[in-house]
C-alpha cells in the first residue's frame, strides 16, 4: 500500500508539460522581461516555402535540426513501410509479420494480381484525373498567365509600327550597379608592322651567311673568359638575330583583306538592284502580311471558330452562321478559307440572298460574276443581287444590259428603274420612265421624274395621271404649282394649292403645318417664290387657335428667317398683317425684315401701309422719314414728319426727329425755330437739352448758358443738363463755376455716376489728386457696387504712378463687383505680362459673355502676335455686342495693321450697319462737341486712330 502511495505521489510531482512541444510563438523568459536581443544565428537563414520546417522546439527524439537528427530519422523512415497494405484500422501502420519469411511463387502471383487490380483502377480514374488537372491548369493560367501570353497582342502590333516609332523606343533601364554598367574602356593599341615582321623572322630558316659570319666562321661573340679567341662556342647561335628570308608587304595584306570583305558583302547582296536581301523597310511589311490582321486573343478566335462550326453542323440551313464564319476567317487573314466556307454556304442555303451577296463580295471580280450568275438562277427576283451583278461590270453598255435583264424579271422594282434610268440619256430615259410608271404606278418619284423630262403640256398630263393614281401625296400638287409658275401661269398656282388641301382632306390626309412650311422653304430655295407664298398663305392658319395666332405666326416667321427663307417670312407677316392690321409689333417686325433683307422701296411701301393702319405709332413715322433722309430725299422726309405732326401733335420724338433732320442738312435756323415751337408746345427735359446742345454746337455759348439756367430751374433732376452746364463752363475756362455746377448737380442727382466722374476729372486736371480721390470715395459710398466708379478710382491711381494702391483697389473692386466685365478687362492689363494669361482665364470664368472681357482677350492675343486667334475673338466680340464701339475701333485698327483691304472694308461696312453708340473711347469721341456732325464711318476712323497698338 505504501508503494502504491509513493507511485501516485511521484506522478503528482511530475509536471504535465515536460517532454511536450512548445506552443507556437513561445519565447523563453518573455513573461518576466528577459527577452535579450536576436541575431541572425537565432533567426536562421532565409528559407523558401518548400523548405522543411525548423522544429527546434519539438519534443526529444523528434527534432529535425542537425545532421545526427536527420541521420537517425532517415534510418527510421527507411525501415518503416507506409504502404496501404501495411495499414490497419485499429493499430495503424505496423511491420509485416511475415517479412522475414520466404517469398514464394504464390506470393508473387498474389502481388501480380493486386498490381493488375491497381492498374485497372488507376485507368478508370485516369480520365477524370486528367480532366481535373487540365481544368486546374487552365484556371491557373487564367490567374497567372505566361509572359508570352500577356504580350501576344503587343507583339502583333509590332507589324503596324513605323520605322520612326521603332527608333524612338527608349532603352530599357539597366539594373546593374555602377561598375557593371560603366566598365572601364578596354584600350586597344594598334600593333606596329615591325612587330609582325620581327615575329616572322624568329622562326625563319637562313641558307646564306653574311660577310661577318664568313669572316669569323660563326658567331661574332667570343667565348666568355677566353681572351683573344675569335672562335665561337660550338653548337650555339644567337636567337632572334637571324636574317629574314624576305620583306613582308603589308599593303598587299590590306588589299587582300578588302577583297575578302567585298566577296562576303557580295554574297549577301542582290546582283540586280545592289541592295541587301534583308530589306529593313520591307521587313515589317512582310511581317504585317504574314501575321493575321486580327489584334485580339488567339484563344478567342479558336473559341469563335469552334462555336460557329458547331452552329453550322447543328443547323446547316442557317445563313447567318455561314456568313459569320466567313467573316471570321476574313478578319484573321485566311481569305481563301473564308471563300471556301461561303461557297459551301451557298450550297447549303441556295435561297439566301445574304449568303450569295457575301460570296460575291469575297470572291475576285471574275469569280464574283460567276457567283452572281449562279445566284440569279436561284433567286431571279432579288433586286440586290441584280444591282450587285451590274456593279461588277465596268462597261456602261454591260451595265445597261444587266439592268434591262433585271427589269424583265422584276418589273415592279422602283429601285431598279431608278438606277437604270440614271444610265440613259434624256430620250431613252423618257421612254423608260413611261414604261416605269406603268409598271410602278404608285411611285411618286418616277412620276415626278417623268414630268421633269416632258414639255409643259405633256407634264400637265403626267401630273394629272399621277394625282389619279396617288391622290394622297402632296408633292405632286406642289410640283404642278411649280410647273405653272415656271410657265408664267401665276393665277393657277393659288388654285392648285387650294385644291390640293381640299383633295388631301377629302382623302383623309392630315395637313401638317410644319411639313407644308418646310415645303414652302424648299420651294423658295428652288426659285418658286409664288408657290412658296401660296403655300404659306393657305396653310399658316390651319390648326391655330385665335388666341395663339400672333405668337405662333411670329415664331414661324423667326424660324423661317433663321433658315434663310425670307420670302416665307414675308408671306407669314403679310398674312398676319391682313388678319391683324392694328398690331404695331407685327408691322415693326416686318419693317425690320425689309430693312435687313429687303430693298428701300419695299420698306417704304410697307411703312406707308403701316402708318395708315397705326397712325399713333411714332416709330413707324420716324423709320419712314429716316429711310427717305438716307436716300437724300429731304423733302419727302419733311412731308412724312409733317403728316406725323398731324397724327401726333405733341410728340417729343417727332419734334426732335424734325430738328435732327434740319440740323443734319445745315438748316440751323429752321432747327432753332422748331425747337422754340417744341419748347412752347411740348416742352420736356429732352427738348431743353437738344436746344442747349444745338446752341452749344453752333458755338453760341451765351444762349446755351441762358437756356441751361432756365432748364436747370425747370428740370433740376435731369442730370445731363448739369453735365452740359459744367462742361460749357470748363470750355470757357471758368473752373469755379464748373465745380459749382457739378456740385449743384450732385446735390440734386446723387445717383448720376457721370457727374461724379466729371467732377473727379476736373480736380485731376487741375492737379488736385487728393480732392479727386475724395470725390470718388464719396461717390462710392453713395453708390455702392458701381463698377464705373471703381474703374475711375483705379485709373486715377494708375495714372498717378501709384501702382500698388491701384492693384489693392482692383482687388477690393473685384470683391465688391465680381461679375463686372469692365473691371476684369482692366485687371488683365494691370497685371504683368506673365500673369495676364492667367488673369484672362479667371475673367472668362466670371464673365464668359461680357463684351469688355472678350475685347480684352482679343487684345491680349494681339499683343502676343497670335493674329488668327485675335481675329476670332474680335469677331466674337462684335457678334455678341454690335453696339460696343470700342470693339469696332480695335477690330478696325487690327485689320489696318495685319489685314488686307478686303477685310478692312468688311469691318468698316459692318460697323456702319451696326451704328454703335456705346463704349468709353467711342463716346469720348462721338460726344465731343466738335464731332457733332460726323457719321459712323468718320467716328470709327477717329477712334481707331486713338487706339494704342502696344499693350
Amino acid at each position: 500500500m505504501s508503494e502504491v502511495t509513493g507511485v501516485v505521489q511521484s506522478q503528482k510531482k511530475k509536471k504535465p508539460w515536460l517532454g511536450q512541444a512548445a506552443p507556437p510563438g513561445y519565447v523563453p523568459g518573455l513573461g518576466r522581461g528577459a527577452t535579450g536581443f536576436t541575431t541572425r544565428s537565432d533567426i536562421g537563414p532565409a528559407r523558401d516555402v518548400s523548405d522543411p520546417t525548423d522544429d527546434r522546439h519539438a519534443p526529444p527524439g523528434l527534432r529535425t535540426v542537425g545532421d545526427q537528427m536527420k541521420a537517425s530519422r532517415k534510418t527510421e523512415e527507411e525501415d518503416e513501410d507506409l504502404n496501404d497494405a501495411n495499414y490497419d484500422e485499429f493499430s495503424g501502420y505496423a511491420g509485416n509479420l511475415f517479412s522475414s519469411g520466404p517469398y514464394e511463387k504464390d506470393d508473387e502471383e498474389a502481388d501480380a494480381v493486386y498490381e493488375t487490380v491497381d492498374r485497372k483502377m488507376d485507368e478508370r480514374r485516369k480520365q477524370y484525373r486528367e480532366k481535373r488537372e487540365k481544368e486546374e491548369l487552365e484556371k491557373f493560367r487564367e490567374e497567372r498567365p505566361k509572359i508570352q501570353q500577356m504580350f501576344s497582342d503587343l507583339k502583333r502590333k509590332l507589324s503596324v509600327i513605323s520605322e520612326d516609332d521603332w527608333t524612338n523606343i527608349p532603352d530599357v533601364g539597366d539594373a546593374r550597379n555602377k561598375r557593371q554598367r560603366n566598365p572601364m574602356r578596354e584600350k586597344i593599341t594598334p600593333v606596329p608592322d615591325s612587330l609582325f615582321t620581327r615575329g616572322l623572322a624568329q622562326n625563319a630558316t637562313v641558307n646564306t651567311l653574311d660577310a661577318r659570319q664568313q669572316q669569323f666562321g660563326g658567331i661574332n661573340t667570343p667565348f666568355p673568359g677566353a681572351s683573344g679567341l675569335n672562335t665561337p662556342f660550338p653548337g650555339t647561335a644567337t636567337p632572334g638575330w637571324a636574317t629574314p628570308a624576305g620583306e613582308l608587304d603589308m599593303r598587299k595584306i590590306g588589299q587582300a583583306r578588302n577583297t575578302l570583305m567585298d566577296m562576303r558583302l557580295s554574297q549577301v547582296s542582290d546582283s540586280v538592284t545592289g541592295q541587301t536581301v534583308v530589306d529593313p523597310k520591307g521587313y515589317l511589311t512582310d511581317l504585317h502580311s504574314m501575321l493575321p490582321q486580327y489584334g485580339g486573343d488567339v484563344a478567342d478566335i479558336k473559341k469563335a471558330r469552334l462555336l460557329l462550326k458547331s452552329v453550322r453542323e447543328t443547323n446547316p440551313k442557317h445563313p447567318p452562321a455561314w456568313i459569320a464564319s466567313a467573316r471570321l476567317e476574313e478578319v484573321t487573314g485566311k481569305l481563301q478559307v473564308a471563300r471556301n466556307i461561303i461557297m459551301k454556304g451557298t450550297e447549303m442555303c441556295p435561297k439566301s440572298e445574304d449568303v450569295w451577296l457575301e460570296a460575291a463580295r469575297l470572291q475576285p471580280s471574275d469569280t464574283a460574276k460567276a457567283v452572281c450568275a449562279s445566284a440569279i438562277v436561284q433567286l431571279p427576283q432579288s433586286v440586290r443581287i441584280w444591282i450587285r451583278a451590274a456593279g461588277l461590270e465596268t462597261d456602261a453598255k454591260a451595265k445597261k444590259r444587266v439592268f434591262r435583264k433585271a427589269l424583265e424579271h422584276v418589273p415592279n422594282s422602283v429601285r431598279l428603274w431608278k438606277v437604270s434610268v440614271e444610265l440613259e440619256d434624256t430620250d431613252d430615259a423618257r421612254i423608260m420612265l413611261s414604261r416605269a410608271v406603268e409598271c410602278c404606278p404608285h411611285s411618286t418619284e418616277l412620276w415626278l421624274a417623268l414630268a421633269k423630262l416632258e414639255d409643259y403640256q405633256n407634264a400637265r398630263k403626267v401630273l394629272n395621271k399621277a394625282r389619279e393614281h396617288i391622290p394622297t401625296d402632296r408633292h405632286i400638287w406642289i410640283t404642278a404649282a411649280k410647273l405653272e409658275e415656271a410657265n408664267d401661269n401665276m393665277k393657277m398656282v393659288d388654285k392648285i394649292i387650294e385644291r390640293s388641301i381640299v383633295s388631301l382632306k377629302a382623302n383623309m390626309v392630315d395637313i401638317s403645318r410644319d411639313q407644308w412650311i418646310q415645303d414652302g422653304e424648299n420651294a423658295e430655295k428652288s426659285g418658286s417664290i409664288v408657290t412658296c407664298q401660296s403655300i404659306i398663305k393657305n396653310v399658316i392658319g390651319i390648326g391655330v387657335e385665335d388666341e395663339d395666332r400672333k405668337h405662333t405666326w411670329m415664331d414661324d416667321a423667326e424660324s423661317c428667317i433663321s433658315h434663310g427663307a425670307y420670302e416665307c417670312a414675308r408671306a407669314i407677316y403679310a398674312h398676319a398683317l391682313n388678319t391683324l392690321p392694328s398690331k404695331k409689333s407685327i408691322w415693326l417686325r416686318a419693317a425690320y425684315l425689309e430693312k435687313s433683307h429687303g430693298s428701300r422701296e419695299s420698306l417704304e411701301s410697307l411703312l406707308q401701309k403701316a402708318v395708315a393702319h397705326c397712325p399713333k405709332a411714332e416709330v413707324l413715322w420716324l423709320m419712314g422719314a429716316k429711310s427717305k433722309w438716307m436716300a437724300n430725299d429731304v423733302a419727302a422726309a419733311r412731308s412724312i414728319l409733317a403728316l406725323a405732326f398731324q397724327a401726333n401733335p405733341n410728340s417729343e420724338d417727332i419734334w426732335l426727329a424734325a430738328v435732327k433732320l434740319e440740323s443734319e442738312n445745315n438748316e440751323h435756323d429752321r432747327a432753332r425755330k422748331l425747337l422754340a415751337k417744341a419748347r412752347a408746345n411740348a416742352c420736356t427735359a429732352r427738348v431743353m437739352m437738344k436746344s442747349v446742345k444745338l446752341e452749344w454746337c453752333l458755338n453760341k455759348l451765351d444762349n446755351a448758358d441762358s437756356l441751361l439756367s432756365e432748364a436747370t430751374k425747370q428740370y433740376p433732376e435731369f442730370a445731363k443738363l448739369w453735365m452740359m452746364k459744367g462742361q460749357i463752363q470748363e470750355q470757357l475756362g471758368k473752373v469755379l463755376e464748373a465745380r459749382e455746377a457739378y456740385t449743384a448737380g450732385l446735390g440734386k442727382c446723387p445717383r448720376a455716376i457721370p457727374l461724379w466722374i466729371l467732377l473727379s476729372k476736373l480736380e485731376q486736371s487741375k492737379g488736385n489728386l487728393t480732392k479727386a480721390r475724395a470725390v470718388l470715395e464719396k461717390a462710392r459710398l453713395k453708390n455702392p457696387m458701381c463698377a464705373d466708379l471703381w474703374l475711375a478710382s483705379i485709373r486715377l491711381e494708375w495714372n498717378a504712378g501709384i501702382k500698388n494702391i491701384a492693384s489693392s483697389l482692383m482687388a477690393r473692386a473685384l470683391q465688391e463687383c465680381p461679375s463686372s466685365g469692365l473691371l476684369w478687362a482692366e485687371a488683365i492689363f494691370i497685371e504683368a505680362r506673365p500673369q495676364r494669361k492667367t488673369k484672362s482665364v479667371d475673367a472668362l470664368k466670371k464673365c464668359e459673355h461680357d463684351s469688355s472681357v472678350l475685347l480684352a482677350v482679343a487684345r491680349l492675343f494681339w499683343s502676343e502676335r497670335k493674329l488668327t486667334k485675335a481675329r476670332e475673338w474680335f469677331l466674337r466680340t462684335v457678334k455678341i455686342d454690335q453696339d460696343f464701339g470700342d470693339a469696332w475701333a480695335f477690330f478696325y485698327r487690327f485689320e489696318l495693321n495685319h489685314g488686307n483691304e478686303e477685310k478692312q472694308k468688311e469691318v468698316l461696312k459692318r460697323c456702319v450697319n451696326a451704328e454703335p453708340r456705346h463704349g468709353q473711347m467711342w463716346q469720348s469721341v462721338s460726344k465731343d462737341i466738335t464731332n457733332w456732325k460726323l457719321k459712323t464711318k468718320e467716328l470709327l476712323l477717329l477712334v481707331a486712330a486713338k487706339v494704342s497698338v502696344a499693350f
